[in-house]
């Protein structure tokens, strides 16, 4: 027997676990979102979330509290009677409150393998701290953050010069099935829950403005994985002269130089090294593969390397 569902999600990694849930056949009974947010060049215009649009596709009440900190919010989510709460990426804290009010509790799709990377920025830390697999959890939810007994897991491996963009948009849909299966053996009474393991716990802190500037004196490895995890948003960059201007310039792909020696045979850290925009780090160097300037869009290092006069020999700060 289907179940009466309600889902909490906004940005676009939730999009397709609630499409996947309504095509299943199970009842939404509403759908909680982040409220609409000023967008637009001037800040001006309202622009719902990605989840709330999906849900006005499907026909679903949306819901945008504040909090659902207050009794009246609470007995109004009490008041749908749903047999399950599915939340992905919502951006609330859930009261206690809350997680009681379906009658099987609330299940959250969860971007790592839990208990490494608890917290808002799961996809990004395991890239940046150069880990090389990751995968979704779906667990029951209890009042710690991201604390509760695991249900499913499907494990997804980091390729070397994955994006956390490439690795977002391959958990979304690995995500959205693993729900799909998990509200399924709930259906049949057969999900069972294991607690999670005391050792190995990480937090996966928000990504912070301080650490999207490069620094060209760290290891290559290192470098390469900070552009690798902050790619696409909030962008990893640095800056260098280009028309006898300083300029900003979003480093969103880069590869490992393999088999070069420390950087002080290679030259100064953040040097450019030859004619495809490889740059010298504290050891070894990496090559940049995809670039942006500023006010620009996303282009080719080759590409780039065309419209701007960047010489062996010339510094990124």
């Amino acid at each position: 027997m289907p179940l009466r569902v309600i889902f909490m999600g906004t940005p676009e990694f939730s999009v397709p676990t609630l499409r996947a849930i309504a095509e299943a056949g199970h009842q939404i009974a509403a759908v909680y979102t982040q409220p609409p947010r000023a967008a637009g060049r001037r800040g001006l215009e309202l622009t719902p979330s990605p989840v709330q649009r999906e849900a006005e596709r499907l026909g679903v009440e949306v819901r945008t509290p504040v909090s659902l900190k207050g009794e009246a919010e609470q007995a109004a989510l009490h008041a749908l009677e749903a047999d399950i709460a599915v939340v992905v990426a919502y951006g609330l804290l859930l009261p206690k409150a809350v997680l009681d009010a379906p009658r099987l509790g609330c299940i959250n799709g969860h971007a790592s393998l839990l208990p490494r990377w608890r917290g808002a920025a799961p996809i990004q830390r395991a890239i940046m701290a150069g880990d090389l697999e990751t995968g979704m959890m779906v667990m029951r939810m209890d009042e710690g953050l991201d604390t509760g007994p695991v249900g499913l897991v499907e494990k997804c491996g980091i390729e070397p010069d994955m994006t956390a963009g490439d690795l977002h948009d391959r958990l979304m849909s690995v995500g959205a099935a693993l729900m799909v299966e998990a509200l399924a053996r709930l259906e049949e009474n057969t999900l069972r829950f294991t607690a999670q393991a005391v050792d190995g716990v990480t937090y996966a802190r928000k990504i912070d403005k301080s650490e999207t500037h490069v620094d060209w004196t760290r290891p290559a490895a290192e470098v390469h994985n900070t552009i690798r995890g902050l790619s696409p948003f909030p962008g990893a960059w640095s800056e260098i002269d280009i028309g006898g201007r300083p300029e900003r310039l979003k480093l969103l792909r880069s590869t490992l130089s393999e088999g070069l020696p420390l950087s002080d045979d290679l030259g100064e850290s953040g040097g450019i090294l030859d004619d495809r925009l490889t740059v010298a780090c504290g050891t070894g160097a990496v090559r940049l593969v995809e670039v942006q300037r500023a006010g620009g869009r996303p282009a080719a290092a080759s590409e780039f390397l065309r419209g701007a006069k960047i010489e062996k020999g010339m510094k990124f700060s």
